[in-house]
Formats: structure tokens, sequence, C-alpha cells
């Protein structure tokens, strides 16, 4: 038989028993999630740029009212037309007309497009980047061009000559 614990240990009531308490629990949880959306509107210019997370942060920012940064696909350009001709007015003087696609998911600023001439060897005789302005003659009349929007470029540049025989155009 077990020892039995003395008198002034034992009151004769049961020790009351304690009560679990939701509304601590769903305070953590509360405070838990309020802390995860800080972090990820901390980071969100970062997220932004990832194509899994923009759709939920552009969702967010636009409840919350905040702003996320201009997606950045350079890639996503598409030259669909270009050409490459004598000026026909300015001697030794060469115009090159482009059109070009958005081909991303969302709208992006404006790219600088950037033309390089070529030699037989591929060695590259010149190259510039032109900004929106001085490849559509105007400033664009919005900040970004549109998922699926296409745009059309007129450059004119020095000829280079007979040893110029390939173009390329990039988008940065």
């Amino acid at each position: 038989m077990p020892p039995r614990p003395p008198h002034f240990a034992t009151s004769g009531t049961p020790p009351p028993a304690r009560s679990f308490s939701w509304g601590w629990l769903a305070a953590v949880v509360l405070l838990t999630a309020l802390l995860l959306l800080q972090l990820v509107l901390a980071d969100r210019h970062r997220l932004g740029g990832d194509a899994d997370w923009r759709p939920r942060l552009e969702a967010v920012c636009a409840l919350l009212r905040c702003s996320l940064p201009p997606w950045h696909e350079p890639g996503a350009f598409r030259v669909t037309n270009r050409e490459v001709r004598p000026h026909p007015t300015a001697p030794g003087v060469l115009l090159v007309t482009t059109s070009f696609r958005n081909d991303a998911r969302w709208p992006q600023a404006w790219p600088l497009m950037e033309v390089a001439l070529h030699d037989l060897d591929g060695q590259a005789l010149g190259l510039r980047r032109f900004a929106p302005t001085e490849y559509l003659g105007n400033p664009p009349a919005s900040a970004r061009i549109a998922p699926g929007q296409s745009a059309s470029a007129t450059l004119e540049i020095l000829d280079p000559g007979k040893r110029a025989v390939a173009f390329t155009f990039d988008f940065h």
C-alpha cells in the first residue's frame, strides 16, 4: 500500500482545473500572420520581380494601396519586323525601322533598344542603345508598354559602308 501524504498536504478538494484560453491562441495566430504580411511587404520590390509572387503581391498591394516596381523582363520583347535601307533623302545615312512586341505577362517599362552593326566575321562595327524617346520620336503616351502591345521604331544612323552586313536588335 502506498504511503499516504501528510494531512496538511491535502485540502480535501481537488486542485482547480486549468482552462484553455482560446483568446491567447487567436492572438498568437493573428500576430504571426501580421508579421508574415509585414515581411512580405517589406521585401515586395524583390518578390515583385518573381513571376510566382507577382500576382499575389498585386492583389495585396491593390488592397493596401502600396506600389510595386514595374515588371522588368527585357527578354520578353520580340522583334516582329525590321528593315535597314539607305535613307531616301540623306546620303550616307541608313534608315532603320523595326517593330517589336511585349510578350511578357505584365506591363513593363519601355526598354532601351540596342542596335549593333556587324561585319562578315561577326565583329561589332558599332553599337548604340536608344532611349524610348529616341526610337519612338516622342515620349511614350504611357510609362509602360502593355502585354501584347506592339510598337514601331524608326532610327537614322550613319552608314558604316559595305563592311556592315548584319544588324542585331536587343532590349535592355
